[in-house]
This record gives C-alpha cells, sequence and structure tokens, in this order.
C-alpha cells in the first residue's frame, strides 16, 4: 500500500479514492483469483457428454426430494439475487468521485469481481433447473422482475457508503450460503453442500477486501467514513432483493416471505445482522478511530451503542411458523 497523503482535505473523496486506486490496481490479487485457477460452475454440475449423465441426475433429484420445502425457498431467493448481477454491476459504475478509465483500478476491480460473482448465479440456476422442484418459468419470472425493478439501498452515488453496503453484503451472503451448506449436508445433499460451501468462500473474500477499503478510507478521510457508517446503519441495510416478487405480486411481497423462511429456519436472522454490525465495529476498530470532528464523534458513540438496541429488538420479532407455498416451488 502507498504511504498516507499529508494533506487530504476532510470530505474529499476523489482525493481519497485517487489514493485507493493503486490499492485497488496492485493488491487485488490477494481477494481476487485468476481466471485460470478459480472452479466454474461445470465442475460441480453432471456432464452431458458423459454417458452417466441421465444417472447423475436422478442421482441430483433425489437429494435435493430430502431438502426442506423452506430451505428450497430460501436457496431460490439466493439465486435470484445472484442473477441480479447486472443490477449490481452497473450501480458500481456509478459510483462518483471514482475514476473511469478502463484501465483504472475501480473499474478493473468491478468488471473482476463480477466476473467471480457471475459463476454464483450460473451453478445454483442449473442445479435448481436439474432437481426438477422448481417451475423454473416463475423463477426466471422473478429474476426478471428483479433486474427490471432495480433497487434503492441507500448509498446513493458516494463511494463510501458503497463500500460500507457491500462489506456488509458480502458478510451477509457468506452467512446465508454457509447456512445453506451445513443444512443441506445435513439433508443428505453433499453436492449443493459443496457448491453453496464455494460460494461463501468467494463471498468471505469479497468482505474482506470492500471491508480493507473503508479501513484505508479510515485513516485519511475518518469523520466522513464514520458520518457515512451511521447513516448507512440508521436506515439499515435492506438486501440487495428487497423488491424481489413472484408474478402478479406487488414489489417486495416474495421477499418478505423469503426473509421469514430464512428466519424459521436459521439460515439469516435478525441475530445475525447485529453479529454482522460487531464484526464491522471490531474490523474497523470504531472504538480506536482518532481525528474526529464533532459530527464523527456523535456518530461512533451511535455505532457503538448500535448492537445491543438491536439485539434487544431482534429479541422481540416473531417469525411466522406458517409456510408461505411459493409459485417457484412444485408441491
Amino acid at each position: 500500500m502507498q504511504e498516507l497523503p499529508l494533506n487530504i482535505p476532510e470530505g474529499s473523496r476523489r482525493e481519497v479514492m485517487a489514493y485507493l486506486e493503486p490499492f485497488m490496481l496492485n493488491e487485488m490479487s490477494e481477494y481476487l483469483k485468476p481466471v485460470e485457477e478459480m472452479w466454474q460452475p461445470a465442475d460441480f454440475l453432471p456432464d452431458a457428454s458423459r454417458d452417466t449423465f441421465f444417472e447423475e441426475v436422478r442421482d441430483l433429484q433425489e437429494s435435493a426430494k430430502e431438502l426442506p420445502y423452506d430451505l428450497v425457498a430460501v436457496l431460490i431467493g439466493d439465486t435470484i439475487t445472484e442473477e441480479a448481477l447486472p443490477t449490481y454491476e452497473s450501480w458500481l459504475t456509478m459510483a462518483e468521485d471514482v475514476e473511469k478509465n478502463e484501465q483504472g483500478g475501480w473499474m478493473k476491480w468491478v468488471r473482476a469481481w463480477t466476473a467471480e460473482e457471475n459463476r454464483h448465479g450460473d451453478l445454483l440456476n442449473k442445479y435448481l433447473y436439474l432437481s426438477g422442484r422448481i417451475d423454473m418459468r416463475q423463477f426466471e419470472i422473478s429474476t426478471q422482475y428483479l433486474i427490471k425493478d432495480g433497487f434503492d439501498i441507500g448509498t446513493g452515488p458516494d463511494p463510501y457508503r458503497n463500500f460500507i453496503y457491500t462489506s456488509f453484503q458480502e458478510l451477509a451472503t457468506n452467512v446465508s450460503h454457509r447456512r445453506v451448506a451445513g443444512i443441506s449436508k445435513k439433508s443428505g445433499d453433499k453436492l449443493l453442500a459443496k457448491m453453496c460451501g464455494v460460494i461463501a468462500a468467494d463471498e468471505a473474500r469479497h468482505a474482506k477486501a470492500y471491508m480493507s477499503f473503508i479501513s484505508h478510507a479510515l485513516q485519511v478521510d475518518p469523520s466522513e467514513v464514520m458520518i457515512a457508517f451511521e447513516d448507512m446503519m440508521r436506515k439499515k441495510i435492506v438486501m440487495p432483493a428487497h423488491f424481489l416478487r413472484e408474478s402478479g405480486e406487488p414489489q417486495g411481497e416474495a421477499f418478505a416471505h423469503f426473509s421469514d423462511a430464512a428466519q424459521r429456519i436459521e439460515v439469516y436472522t435478525a441475530l445475525d445482522y447485529v453479529d454482522i454490525l460487531r464484526d464491522l465495529n471490531r474490523e474497523w476498530a470504531i472504538d480506536k478511530v482518532s481525528n474526529l470532528n464533532e459530527q464523527g464523534e456523535k456518530a461512533r458513540d451511535y455505532l457503538m451503542k448500535l448492537p445491543d438496541r438491536l439485539t434487544r429488538l431482534a429479541e422481540r420479532i416473531k417469525i411466522p411458523e406458517i409456510q408461505y407455498k411459493f409459485k417457484w416451488i412444485y408441491g
């Protein structure tokens, strides 16, 4: 990492992002892997060129039959979220105060990150198709809606808020995929467990990158980063699929039921949300950040007290016990 610049004015995001550019460009390999060394969806799925293809598909379907209904619903929601990648890439390229040079660190990072993330939806989509449990047309309608509807996650074009959001969101998707892997393994679907495990590992690497971006920004513009963090937490971190819907439904209807299913089987809960906030406070050493202005100090106080307050609220949440019947799932 280059040495800290000496005279970046407070709130000068363009100068801070210029400071981060070499880091993104030169140290990208710490968080992203060479294409030739990466896993690909074909490494896990039945190979149609082999004589054993139909037998492998039957085995896959037999294992998929044992998955709990709520888990299948969560897996579909996770997959549709991954498939809406065009929305996330366009959102990241609209960040202000970053160099839009195609060979610069920011644009190279966005493309490389997108390329790695793209494999997740490809893999899970094919698994769901082969499983025989999914009405793929309904699944595809929801995917098209989610891309068409876009999202409003409260970051605006601000790079600090974008990095804070992606830090939180990558940690959340790591938790979700990791938990789906664990439940799948217990249900006897070792293939799905392995697939979700490697996806979770990707998400963890990506989270480290975005958290590192914020760590470095905190060194040179602490008050503005702290205020941005407070603002995002006051708004609440919404999931990228919060507009998720099935055919004939309003925006967000399916997401509410998907979220209930995730909480019922403890794939992702309100307490996980609090744990991620605690992790970010600890990762960014929020309690030790120096050179804050008055507003930055107030933001820090809010962030340090927030986990305990959210824990009390999370413990009072009532989750519907009755399963919602999704159009996505047969039976």
